[in-house]
């Protein structure tokens, strides 16, 4: 992923996205770093925990990125309350300011200002 690809930074977490080879069906990829998580139980927790917040809130994808979601060590600390509001603002930061023009797309930001 080249420095001028789309993301967002939350407490919890890094969202990278970048343009797919595959348009119209987004993947998405969770990494918790060994350096940032001694423990292979808490590398599970944050990625489950990401999991968890990107489905809740996967209609404010773009069907044209892939996404990659990079846990940050304050995730273990977080409630489901806080990690959904969090993913909820990253996701609607890519969608409002790189998301291709697309009637699909421009629906959702409607959706997302109301």
């Amino acid at each position: 992923m080249s420095p001028d690809d789309p993301s967002a930074r939350s407490e919890f977490f890094i969202v990278r996205a970048k343009k797919t080879a595959f348009p119209g069906n987004a993947r998405v990829g969770f990494t918790a770093t060994k350096h940032t998580f001694k423990l292979a139980t808490d590398r599970n927790r944050a990625k489950r925990l990401m999991r968890d917040w990107v489905r809740f809130y996967e209609d404010l994808m773009v069907p044209e990125f892939d996404y990659v979601f990079i846990a940050r060590a304050p995730i273990l600390t977080a409630t489901r309350d806080m990690g959904r509001d969090a993913m909820a603002r990253a996701l609607k930061h890519i969608l409002k300011k790189y998301a291709p023009k697309t009637p699909t797309n421009l629906a959702k930001i409607v959706k997302c200002a109301a």
